[in-house]
């Protein structure tokens, strides 16, 4: 009888191991995470570790002078490439950036000038607006200057 309820248990266990992820709602991404590597990434690493590989084959004796040289060219060729378009890739990405981050901060400047945009938690409200809609702070065009919500003191 102890020997069916432990297999009975067991049996449960397995199954419950089984379905766990799909029960508890957790989904894999299927976008590239920021600490994944690109394909341009993983190409340079195995290159380089190819290249390691083969100098520590050629020190130990494993490879011979001419293999030693016509591989190690081959493999320095691969990961210079491979170097080159991590580089490509990286500035294309900073270029792109930068745009987005501009408007963005010329949107809160202008904002901050007309007075829309409270100076406390840097959320935007609507023209005409006395308060912030998130803080409830004043907003300095109702105030008629800073905020003394978002001064570090407290006292404007």
């Amino acid at each position: 009888m102890s020997v069916v309820v432990g297999t009975v248990l067991l049996v449960v266990a397995v199954i419950f191991f089984v379905l766990q992820p799909m029960l508890s709602g957790r989904r894999a991404s299927l976008h590239r995470e920021m600490d994944e590597p690109t394909e341009a990434e993983s190409r340079q690493r195995f290159a380089l570790l190819a290249l390691r590989d083969v100098e520590y084959d050629h020190a130990t004796g494993k490879l011979d002078e001419v293999d030693y040289r016509v591989l190690r060219g081959e493999l320095a060729a691969e990961a210079l490439t491979a170097l080159e378009r991590v580089n490509s890739e990286a500035a294309a990405r900073l270029s792109g950036a930068p745009s987005g981050l501009e408007d963005e901060i010329a949107r809160l400047r202008s904002g901050l000038r007309s007075g829309t945009t409270c100076a406390a938690c840097g959320s935007g409200n609507d023209e005409g607006s006395s308060f912030c809609a998130y803080c409830g702070a004043p907003l300095r065009a109702a105030a008629g200057g800073p905020s003394s919500h978002g001064s570090p003191s407290g006292t404007a």
